[in-house]
């Protein structure tokens, strides 16, 4: 039912409007975070819906000023949701049109940040046809202010990490079995190989579910390319984590870990110097998150300006 004012009543109060009776102090920044938004992303040739979650805001210099018109900024992003696509430009001339609405407040200073997952098929390593969905979250942060506009792209991504160490002490008791079992004498091939296919095992080494998390900074005539930033990513560690597999999908995810075992320095480097063939600047932390302790190992490479 539509509810209707009478048209003699008095106005609105609007108490924003009203004189400043608190302390008369500027401030950074004013606005809203956790804003429910559907966004559109253009990647790998598809067209894709995400739920993002918004915060936006804007500086508050004049210290006389009660406050912002934060319904202006909310109609803005809603607007700027329905803009097709996504992209820095986009980012740009919302932020822009933030600073714009918010002149009679003296603000000089927009800013904008998007959290949410792509979702991204990942083929099956070896069985034809197979596939499944994986996620990375992703979170843009972008800003304007006298100096321009600046943009930073994050992405989680997921991967599995071997422990070099845990390998190599690993290796050393399957050698030292087989040698009790076997002894310097001549050994019949298929009685070693019987025995493997039941031994080898008597020692695993310790392997993990780890992320790399990278950022790297854009332009405004960039494209957010979230798709082969993953790949660079995903080929610089050589062992992304799967989604639907079979048992021989399976085993060459093993040789995979196999070949490529790491300390998460080593993941760290890999990544980084991945990064640096493609952005002028960079920032990876990767994350261990160990089967052997009870915490995890972390290491970061590269900076952001």
């Amino acid at each position: 039912m539509t509810m209707k004012r009478d048209s003699v009543s008095s106005p609105l109060p609007d108490v924003a409007a009203g004189p400043h009776l608190g302390h008369p102090l500027p401030l950074e920044w004013v606005g809203m975070q956790d804003i429910a938004l559907p966004l559109w992303l253009e990647e790998g040739g598809q067209a894709q819906q995400v739920h993002a979650w918004a915060d936006v805001q804007v500086d508050l210099p004049d210290p006389h000023v009660k406050g912002i018109h934060m319904s202006r900024l909310y109609l803005l992003l809603d607007a700027f949701a329905a803009a097709q696509p996504l992209d820095a430009g986009t980012l740009a001339a919302v932020l822009r049109r933030m600073v714009d609405s918010h002149a009679d407040c003296g603000s000089t200073q927009a800013r904008l940040a998007l959290a949410f997952p792509v979702l991204r098929r990942q083929p099956a390593l070896l069985t034809a046809g197979l596939s499944g969905w994986k996620s990375y979250p992703v979170r843009l942060q972008a800003s304007v202010s006298a100096q321009g506009f600046a943009l930073t792209l994050t992405v989680e991504i997921g991967y599995s990490s071997t422990c070099p160490c845990s390998a190599a002490l690993a290796r050393q008791l399957l050698a030292d079995a087989f040698a009790a079992r076997f002894g310097e004498a001549g050994i019949d091939g298929i009685a070693a190989r019987d025995w493997l296919q039941e031994h080898a095992s008597l020692a695993t080494p310790h392997s993990q579910r780890s992320t790399a998390t990278v950022s790297v900074a854009l332009t405004e005539q960039a494209e957010l390319d979230l798709f082969p930033l993953i790949d660079l990513v995903e080929a610089a560690l050589a062992t992304p984590l799967q989604t639907a597999v079979k048992r021989a999908d399976e085993q060459a995810f093993a040789r995979l870990n196999g070949a490529n075992l790491m300390y998460v320095e080593d993941a760290a480097r890999r990544v980084q110097a991945a990064l640096a063939q493609h952005y002028a600047q960079a920032r990876v932390t990767v994350r261990h998150m160990e089967s052997l302790h009870p915490h995890d190992a972390v290491a970061q490479a590269g900076q952001l300006a």
